[in-house]
């Protein structure tokens, strides 16, 4: 393998092995010459299947050519008439979002298009802990009471069969507005928009629940127009929600690609000019200033919105995204940044006490093909996170396991695989042969509940599954290079020149890039796990950052300035107005001349 791999590193620091994108030289120049683009940018084009006849639309994607046409989705043009008439005939409608961000935005987008027609929208979310994911027979039995005329799920309710049976059983009309994968049988319902319902043919199955919202809002528009309604000052003009939209699009990690990346685009500049009150408020709480990039929607304000749901009040995101109250928003945000700060030690606590199974676990078995970490007490806000990070660390199917104290009895589960091993196809395996109390979920991710004494026989159950999958899980170790570039090259005209290939997200990956034979000088730890350090070669310097490496290998070669080749992403780095590129470490080689 090392002869194939570039700088022949085929067991990284990492545990990983290098490859470089394999370029159609021809097309490369076809694409410099026809779109006017630099050869790096060309090289990076072909690399993503932009072709000549479409990079127009993936560099400057608009709404005017790629919003879907509303009338493609099954069951959205009677949705939008049922909440027109609602809103006119002043019935009261309760939004039932789910506790995510995509859940928030969602819903948020609905109660500021309800509110531009003078109605204000109920609002229910459900806790984690006490009523799980979606809606339950229990919380529209409620909603009934309360007095709700109908009810729209937003993120949630396509799978829902029993709560909807029992909304139909009670006469509470809901509308569900989904995205996610379903069955054959379509439950009982007023209307059921979700363009992955096996029925709906508009080709929009890589929506998050917010875009889905986001074209329903347009549908409510042309229903009105038709109809020859609209409230005091004319019809809302939906396009300065589209922060929301783009938010919820990015946070869910839907894929960016034609409708998505038009969302995301001109999203991510309305988000700059911080006209929605309880995004501004979060950014001020988080500290930061305009929020203008991916980075910021996603790693910033994405995990302080998530906190309440996690470890708190499920409530509080939906509320502060829909506010217009300064004081409010304030106040809502303060409460999710605390909440977040309490989810990192949470989280970080299992975190250490997961990894340490997981050593063991390899160490005692090099070969095991999944790791499977288990506590008392471990919060299941959190151990999808948890999950993530050790399946990113060592590059295999993952599934952490908590229960105990005020969770519950039962101990419910949160899997993240890596590619090719479809972990909910093995979790819902597990659940039918009786392994498991219940599971599911898709290909990367997935959820289980099982009874606490049963773990170790489904640990048992899962490594032997998971033994048909060697060669998938040696390709998860792969670590594909799109160019190879030199320190003194990565400038912020360079990075630039990059953004131009943007939004950088799911399905639309932020290019990885080479340095080979590289010094590092000056490496320093900085917060409590990670380290700031420059690579120097003939050509120059750049400054870098590795994340969450201090006390593992590679931090280690770092801190002894040992010769490098290193792998990573560029950002653009701003501090007391002076802007320079950055280079962020994913993975380093150790050269072998040290």
């Amino acid at each position: 393998m090392g002869e194939d791999c570039l700088y022949s590193v085929s067991d990284s620091l990492s545990g990983r092995f290098w490859t470089l994108q394999p370029t159609d030289e021809a097309a490369v120049r076809r694409m410099s010459q026809s779109a006017g683009v630099p050869d790096i940018l060309a090289r990076l084009l072909v690399s993503r299947n932009v072709t000549p006849e479409t990079v127009s639309s993936f560099l400057e994607p608009t709404l005017k050519d790629l919003f879907p046409d509303p009338s493609t989705f099954q069951d959205m043009e009677k949705a939008a008439t049922l909440i027109v008439d609602a809103l006119l005939d002043g019935r009261k409608v309760t939004v039932f979002a789910d506790y995510d961000v995509d859940g928030g935005t969602s819903s948020a987008l609905l109660a500021r298009y309800f509110r531009s027609w003078g109605r204000e929208l109920g609002l229910y979310v459900p806790d984690r802990l006490t009523e799980g994911y979606g809606p339950s027979p229990a919380a529209f039995r409620y909603l009934k009471d309360q007095g709700a005329d109908l009810v729209i799920t937003v993120d949630c309710g396509a799978a829902a069969t029993p709560a909807l049976q029992e909304a139909a059983r009670i006469g509470l009309p809901v509308i569900v507005v989904d995205h996610h994968l379903m069955g054959k049988e379509l439950p009982v319902t007023a209307a059921l928009v979700n363009p992955n319902r096996p029925d709906d043919r508009s080709g929009y199955g890589h929506l998050a629940a917010a875009g889905v919202v986001f074209v329903l809002l347009a549908a409510l528009n042309r229903v009105a127009r038709e109809r020859g309604v609209a409230p005091e000052g004319g019809l809302p003009n939906i396009i300065p929600w589209l922060d929301l939209c783009a938010l919820g699009t990015l946070c869910d990690m839907s894929p960016l690609r034609d409708a998505n990346r038009a969302f995301v685009r001109q999203g991510l500049k309305i988000m700059a000019r911080s006209t929605n009150t309880g995004l501004r408020a979060l950014a001020d709480v988080a500290g930061i200033g305009a929020i203008e990039s991916v980075y910021h929607a996603t790693f910033v304000l994405g995990p302080r919105l998530n906190a309440g749901g996690r470890i708190g009040d499920p409530w509080l995101a939906a509320k502060l995204l829909a506010t217009d109250d300064r004081q409010e928003a304030i106040e809502l945000a303060e409460r999710l940044h605390g909440l977040n700060d309490e989810r990192k030690a949470v989280e970080a606590a299992i975190l250490e006490a997961a990894t340490n199974q997981a050593e063991k676990q390899i160490e005692a078995n090099p070969d095991r093909g999944v790791i499977i970490a288990s506590g008392e007490g471990w919060h299941p806000g959190v151990i999808g996170i948890v999950a993530g990070r050790i399946k990113d660390r060592f590059h295999l199917p993952t599934i952490v396991i908590g229960w105990g104290d005020d969770l519950g009895p039962v101990a419910k589960g949160s899997a993240r695989s890596v590619k090719g091993v479809n972990i909910g196809d093995a979790i819902s395996m597990a659940a039918r042969e009786g392994v498991l109390l219940s599971g599911g979920g898709h290909a990367m991710a997935g959820g289980l509940s099982v009874d606490p004494e049963g773990i170790d026989a489904f640990d048992r159950w899962i490594v032997e599954h998971m033994d048909q999958f060697a060669e998938e899980r040696a390709e998860a170790r792969r670590l594909d290079i799109d160019a190879v570039v030199s320190p003194g090259a990565v400038t912020p005209e360079f990075f630039d020149q990059l953004e131009t290939l943007g939004p950088f997200g799911q399905g639309a990956p932020q290019p990885v890039f080479a340095m080979q034979r590289i010094k590092p000088v000056s490496a320093r730890r900085i917060g409590q796990n990670h380290v700031r350090f420059y690579a120097e070669d003939p050509t120059g310097r750049v400054e870098c950052v590795s994340w969450r490496t201090a006390d593992m290998e590679i931090g280690q070669a770092l801190f002894a300035g040992r010769m490098l080749h290193v792998a990573g992403r560029l950002k653009a780095d701003e501090w007391n107005g002076r802007r320079r590129a950055q280079f962020e470490l994913i993975d380093a080689a150790e050269t072998g001349d040290n």
